[in-house]
Parts: structure tokens; C-alpha cells; sequence
């Protein structure tokens, strides 16, 4: 019997842990290539460790036993990018107009690599966040997909518990979790979460 060709699919990823669940839910259906690019990334020993473990774990991962196969390809690296899309957005609160134009500005870049090396469709991990709005992402690639000619998935991959599978595969792969999105802006609102976080157990404990 003849095998079915799988369709090819252009994964824009943004760290190996969020990757893991997704490509555990596709991988039996698509051809994948993982496209990383996440200039919004604005610490580069930051941008490199998670570059890095995204490699490590696709290098490791044997869902049938066997390597995949999998590659993964990275795009430019370059934060004055981030900077200038979120541009008189700075103050905008975590999940607001701030992080939509940086997921246009990474779901653009995989949508013109995915038109340009003749991929069947794109997609990207973000959905399996749940800090990340699904509808948001999916208004956005659809809206590049016509732009671009290039079929947009909208996985939605903090379904059928997405993101604790994503943390499971971490743990089993040891691979390093952030604790922040990438930029500046989220990595002082974790900070600040974690301080806030601090002082109420402080305040507790001297009750």
C-alpha cells in the first residue's frame, strides 16, 4: 500500500518546551520544520540558551522510536525589529496591543519563509501558552495566510491539556523553562510577580 505524502508545514516555534507538545500533536499528519524566530527576544544569552534547547530536544525526541528527522532552521536575529514594531507600545500591559504586534511581526516572517521555500501551511507554538490569546493569533495568521498564499493551521494547542503535556516533555527531557515571554517588558512584569509573590508569603509568615 502506498504511503501517504504528509503535507509539508512551516512550525514557527519560541523555545523547545512550548515545541514539544505541538509537535507531538502533529507530527503523525505534517512534514515539519521548526522556523525559529523570536527577535523579540532582547537578552541574546537568553535567545541562545533557548535556541539551544529547542535543537537538544529535537535531536532527542523519538516519538516511534527512531529519529524524526526533524530540522529546524533559524531566522535573523536582530531586537531593533521588536523594538520598532512595538513602538509607543511599551506601557501596554502583558497580553494587550504590545504582544499583538509582536506576534504579527513573527507570524509575518514565517508566512513570507513559508511562501518563499513552497511549504504547504504554517503555524506556531504560541497557542499552547496559556498567557497567549488563541483568537488573536488565529485573526492574525489567517489574515497572513491570504496575504502570503500559504495555508495557516490555527492550532489551538492548550487544548486537550497542551500546555501540562508541554511541561511533562520538559521535565522528561530536561529542557530549561523561562519564565518570561522574551522581552523586556514581560520579563519586569515576571519580576515583579515573583517580588509581589515574595511579600505576601513574607506578610503570612509573620502572622
Amino acid at each position: 500500500m502506498e504511503q501517504k505524502t504528509k503535507k509539508t508545514l512551516l512550525l514557527h516555534a519560541c523555545c523547545g518546551p512550548c515545541s514539544s507538545a505541538c509537535l507531538e500533536r502533529l507530527y503523525p499528519d505534517y512534514d515539519i520544520t521548526v522556523f525559529y524566530y523570536n527577535p523579540n527576544i532582547t537578552d541574546e544569552g537568553e535567545y541562545r540558551m533557548r535556541e539551544e534547547e529547542l535543537k537538544h530536544f529535537l535531536q532527542r525526541w523519538q516519538p516511534e522510536g527512531k529519529p524524526t528527522g526533524i530540522a529546524a532552521i533559524s531566522g535573523r536575529y536582530d531586537p531593533r525589529e521588536y523594538y520598532t514594531c512595538v513602538k509607543g507600545l511599551e506601557q501596554e500591559p502583558e497580553g494587550g496591543a504590545r504582544c499583538r504586534a509582536c506576534f504579527l511581526l513573527r507570524l509575518e516572517e514565517t508566512a513570507k519563509q513559508a511562501a518563499a521555500l513552497g511549504f504547504d501551511a504554517f503555524d506556531t507554538t504560541l497557542s499552547v501558552s496559556p498567557y497567549k490569546n488563541s483568537k488573536v493569533l488565529a485573526e492574525i495568521g489567517q489574515s497572513l495566510a491570504e496575504t502570503y498564499g500559504v495555508a495557516y493551521l490555527a492550532g489551538n494547542y492548550k487544548k486537550q491539556d497542551g500546555y501540562r503535556r508541554s511541561i511533562e516533555l520538559s521535565k522528561e527531557y530536561g529542557l530549561y523553562r523561562q519564565d518570561y515571554c522574551g522581552c523586556e517588558f514581560s520579563k519586569a512584569e515576571a519580576e515583579a510577580r515573583r517580588a509581589a509573590k515574595a511579600a505576601q508569603k513574607a506578610v503570612e509568615a509573620a502572622k
